[in-house]
């Protein structure tokens, strides 16, 4: 697991900095900048790189919000988890997870490949190789923002340096840019639809596990509302980008199945 994990991340951070560098050393909009010594716009396309790269591993590598067992709880080894509990009312049991036994609060999902169980579980993510949970989710949705700048940005450069020509000497000079541009396209479609998605079921309060597995969720299945988590768009997207804590969702859950209709 290890191993594999490296190799994913080598690979991401090797193919972005490929990508960049083909841009530079063909016959591009980014190339005549740096050539005529007008060197800002190639500052700001290799920083906004640099960080989309940086963002990957913070995404990657932190803590998803992984569920603590009660002896490291006790021993003060995550207060903010702990702080949460005591926010659950007590006549609230949480179950256990049937496979690593810790308390699982409401909307945590074991994941198989971490083997952790992850607060407000969305997925988890091959290419991060790693969870996107309560924690890492908005630096995840962060993260395909700035990317989806790099690829949008990088296809345009790319687009400058083809001047397409029926012959095979052309071809041969341009392969390499051709293929980098195709690429551009398909990374640049897959984080758009990843990143309307995802903004979607935010503004919704719902997750990716949610919203696929729906009639499986006892807590969803039980409820008197659709989605019991929804507050409103506004209210949605405040608790998500700008709150610094953990969710006792358990709260919000009793208190809205228990509203007048």
């Amino acid at each position: 697991m290890g191993a594999g994990r490296l190799w994913v991340r080598a690979a991401h951070t090797a193919l972005s900095g490929a990508l960049a560098l083909g841009l530079f050393l063909h016959r591009t909009d980014l190339q005549k900048h740096v050539q005529r010594g007008e060197l800002l716009q190639p500052l700001i396309f290799v920083s906004l790189v640099v960080s989309s790269v940086l963002l990957y591993f913070r995404v990657s590598l932190m803590d998803p919000g992984f569920v603590k067992s009660e002896e490291e709880v006790k021993a003060g080894k995550n207060e903010e988890q702990s702080m949460v509990i005591s926010q659950v009312p007590s006549t609230i049991k949480m179950r256990r997870c049937g496979y690593c036994m810790v308390k699982q609060p409401m909307r945590a999902k074991h994941c198989q490949l971490c083997q952790h169980c992850v607060r407000r579980y969305d997925h988890h993510c091959p290419w991060i190789e790693n969870c996107v949970g309560e924690k890492n989710h908005p630096f995840f949705i962060v993260y395909l923002s700035v990317q989806l700048v790099v690829l949008l940005w990088g296809g345009h450069v790319a687009w400058s340096g083809l001047y397409f020509e029926q012959s095979w000497d052309w071809l041969q000079h341009n392969i390499l840019l051709l293929m980098s541009f195709l690429l551009i396209v398909i990374f640049t479609i897959v984080v758009l639809l990843l990143l309307i998605s995802h903004l979607y079921l935010i503004s919704c309060n719902t997750t990716t596990w949610e919203f696929m597995s729906h009639h499986r969720i006892s807590y969803l299945r039980h409820s008197e509302l659709e989605n019991p988590f929804d507050q409103g768009v506004i209210l949605n997207l405040w608790r998500f980008f700008c709150s610094c804590h953990l969710t006792a969702w358990e709260k919000i859950y009793f208190h809205r199945n228990n509203e007048p209709v």
